[in-house]
């Protein structure tokens, strides 16, 4: 595939829907990209952000943590993978975007986002949304390094502190020359506690020009309905919802036109956590225990946010043989039970 073709298909077009898969740190890693990319709802991931800081991040730290940049800059299930970014120093980021372009990159996300308070105590992510001057010149320096052939964007919130800041925010993204732009319906202060705006995405989608992807809550297909309908977008961002439910995220894709009404979706949880197991197998650099912890996790987040019913009892297992015994036999009780009336 060439670069040109690759790149083609990390842009965002005006009326051609996308279903972007969410950077989530330490969790949306190399193998649950490339295992949430076997379902075909998904247009592209958007990596774990890579955190520049002292110095501009080089060629192998970004191959080091998207190591689909080493394979055509697609997962190995198929799903391009776009690289993000997040710091506050202008000259570092700008090296560092084309460090990552040099790496194998054919798009890059600037990170606005991130509420983590160690995050924000080092000039990164959501902090920087309190000067707004400062959100153009970053996206402004990083467009200016990069080939114009290369898309950036940036994900951002609502704002600090108000809802209404967003619309001075989003004004400098796109003047400073951002190709599009996500928006998590939240502001930093509220980290993710409800509720959503999603009113606010739509005020912003409605004046500006360029493509404005919807982040934030969406749980379920009626709520992906109810986030089209109030901003008006036609991409969508989704995160801890694909995760915690398997399925909606080719639930989503089939109401985009991103799936035939008829692809069949895939739910099974053993056979989801296994392939997880696999991927993270083929990662060198994915030791046995961490690929065990994440399985756990990933339960966790669905019991958490989804309705997954026996995480209290495999989170006590020591090992994945013993994981995946009692996770079977526990589901298997679930299907012999009769159904309620």
């Amino acid at each position: 595939m060439g670069s040109g073709e690759q790149t083609d298909l990390i842009r965002l077009k005006a009326e051609k829907p996308a279903l972007l898969l969410a950077p989530m740190d330490s969790v949306t890693d190399a193998p649950m990209r490339a295992l949430q990319g076997e379902t075909g709802a998904f247009t592209f991931a958007v990596s774990e952000f890579i955190r520049v800081s002292a110095n501009a991040v080089p060629v192998k730290v970004f191959h080091r943590e998207v190591p689909e940049l080493l394979e055509g800059g697609v997962t190995r299930s198929g799903l391009p993978v776009q690289v993000q970014i997040l710091g506050g120093n202008l000259e570092l980021m700008a090296e560092s975007a084309l460090n990552a372009v040099e790496a194998g990159t054919q798009a890059i996300d600037i990170n606005f986002g991130c509420p983590a308070p160690t995050v924000n105590r080092n000039d990164g992510g959501a902090t920087i949304l309190q000067y707004p001057h400062r959100i153009y010149d970053i996206v402004k320096a990083v467009r200016s390094a990069v080939p114009r052939s290369i898309p950036v964007s940036a994900k951002i919130r609502l704002g600090w502190e108000s809802v209404d800041e967003v619309d001075e925010i989003a004004c400098q993204v796109e003047r400073a020359g951002a190709d599009w732009l996500v928006i998590h319906a939240r502001t930093k202060l509220q980290k993710y506690r409800p509720p959503v705006f999603w009113d606010r995405v739509g005020r912003v989608n409605r004046r500006l020009s360029i493509p404005v992807v919807a982040n934030g809550d969406v749980w379920t297909l009626e709520d992906f309905r109810r986030c089209r309908e109030e901003t008006g977008c036609e991409h969508f961002m989704l995160g801890r919802g694909a995760l915690a439910r398997p399925g909606l995220a080719c639930q989503i894709a089939k109401e985009l036109g991103l799936l035939a009404p008829e692809a069949v979706v895939e739910t099974d949880w053993v056979k989801l956590l296994r392939r997880l197991s696999w991927y993270a197998g083929q990662q060198s650099r994915n030791r046995r225990d961490k690929t065990f912890h994440r399985l756990k996790q990933w339960l966790n987040m669905a019991r958490t946010f989804g309705d997954f019913p026996h995480f209290d009892q495999v989170k006590k297992c020591g090992s994945e043989d013993e994981f995946f015994t009692l996770l079977e036999r526990l589901l298997k009780q679930d299907a012999a039970l009769p159904l309620e009336i």
